[in-house]
């Protein structure tokens, strides 16, 4: 959790943005939740009324502020899209919750921010087609199941095969790498994908989920891809879709290598690259 606070403070340290590139979101709306989430579900987020055994699958134990800061990340990624449809990007500093369900939250998920974000802006005939790419080491189980059967939201994520989900949805396109997968694997393989999906799709807005979990030095991750891959990823994402002129929104997603400092470097990073492949001040 304390990466949270240490990514805004080490990118106003360094000058790499300052105070005014900064927004605080307030709470989202449950008439923006309900429309990917079940009504059930949010009022017993609401009146803390989730079972036991509902609070073990998400990991963490009710509370109104856990419950009130997943409605203010959701808020922040709605944020980040307006904020995108200016500037080309822009991120949000927490974020990627993709395994929460329509009825259930998952995996230190409660509310899915992307799918909502992303429902919110077809509701309002802002955009016509969506991509997500979802490049957590773990596959975005809810957000799969959430778009299952609908054609103007294309899912794709690649991740761990044999990680976390064990039972996994079925995406657009999902792509499950081997244990130790390398720099020299996993950048080609996403490099000719996107270009395949960006042709195949016509996206007019792009949800990138940057999880860093991908780190060699990740406890959970499984793969083998360095620093410099990770931020090589990063790269081939951004430049692409600068390329094609498509907003983007990001959020953080995962990361847990034992060195706090490398999560934050590797997140960083994400935010480096934004800036400058979009040119912003």
């Amino acid at each position: 959790m304390l990466k949270y606070e240490l990514i805004p403070e080490q990118l106003l340290y360094e000058g790499s943005i300052t105070q005014e590139n900064l927004f605080a979101p307030t709470v989202c709306s449950d008439k923006v939740v309900l429309l990917t989430h079940d009504k059930t579900y949010l009022e017993k987020l609401k009146q803390q009324t989730l079972s036991a055994k509902e609070q073990r699958h998400i990991g963490f134990p009710q509370s109104p502020e856990l419950t009130e800061r997943e409605l203010i990340i959701t808020q922040g990624t709605i944020d980040c899209c307006m904020h995108a449809f200016e500037n080309g990007v822009s991120m949000n500093v927490a974020g990627g919750t993709h395994h929460a369900f329509a009825d259930r939250g998952e995996g230190f998920c409660l509310l899915n921010d992307f799918a909502t974000a992303a429902n919110y802006l077809l509701q309002q005939n802002l955009v016509k087609q969506i991509l997500i790419v979802d490049l957590d080491v773990h596959q975005g189980n809810g957000t799969a199941r959430l778009f299952e059967n609908n054609n103007r939201v294309f899912t794709f994520s690649m991740h761990g095969a044999h990680n976390y989900p064990f039972h996994k949805e079925t995406s657009d396109l999902d792509i499950g790498l081997k244990d130790g997968t390398d720099d020299s694997i996993y950048l080609p393989l996403l490099q000719n994908t996107l270009d395949m999906l960006i042709d195949k799709v016509k996206p007019d807005f792009v949800f990138y989920l940057s999880g860093v979990d991908i780190l060699e030095t990740d406890k959970f991750g499984k793969l083998k891809v360095t620093m410099q891959g990770c931020k090589q990823r990063d790269e081939i994402v951004f430049s692409k879709l600068r390329q094609h002129h498509i907003p983007c929104t990001v959020a953080m997603g995962g990361g847990y290598s034992p060195d706090v400092r490398t999560i934050v470097e590797a997140h960083c990073n994400t935010f480096r690259l934004a800036k400058d492949i979009w040119g912003l001040n």
